[in-house]
């Protein structure tokens, strides 16, 4: 049997470190593959979330974690901007503005969902819907937020 250039033994797990864009990759591998059970999970289990199919399902996780980064780094982006003033006002409107992204944005992403997949993928309920959508994508990001956590204890 040959060892290869790397000193690792066929077969065996990989002991080298990541690189910034395997990292980037697992995360956001991860993240899809939570959202889309977190969508499932409330298309099996509550009448108000209705997915067409499980392709509908994945592409409509893959869809709300592009639509979130986006979100989250427009937010940064805003909160960044009122950062560099160092008033009482400013941080007054960086709270405020972060607020109104991150709420609005679950609008806009709805939106797109509708725009996207039609009544492919449905969510009932009050404001049409928007309560519904707004308490699954809560779901996802306190998922994420709790393997990501459970991922950081394991070191």
């Amino acid at each position: 049997m040959q060892a290869n250039n790397d000193d690792e033994i066929p077969g065996a797990a990989s002991a080298s470190t990541p690189s910034t864009k395997q990292l980037l990759f697992v995360r956001y591998f991860t993240a899809v593959l939570i959202d889309l059970t977190v969508l499932n999970l409330f298309d099996e289990y509550w009448d108000d979330v209705q997915v067409g199919s499980f392709t509908i399902s994945l592409l409509a996780a893959l869809l709300l974690q592009v639509m979130l980064k986006i979100t989250l780094a427009l937010e940064h982006r805003v909160a960044e901007h009122f950062h560099a003033q160092k008033s009482k006002f400013a941080r007054l409107k960086r709270v405020l503005s972060a607020w109104l992204i991150l709420f609005a944005s679950k609008f806009v992403i709805l939106a797109a969902i509708y725009i996207v997949f039609g009544d492919k993928i449905v969510f009932h309920g009050p404001y049409h819907g928007a309560v519904t959508f707004i308490v699954v994508v809560v779901a996802m990001l306190a998922t994420e937020e709790l393997v990501v956590r459970f991922y950081k204890r394991l070191f």
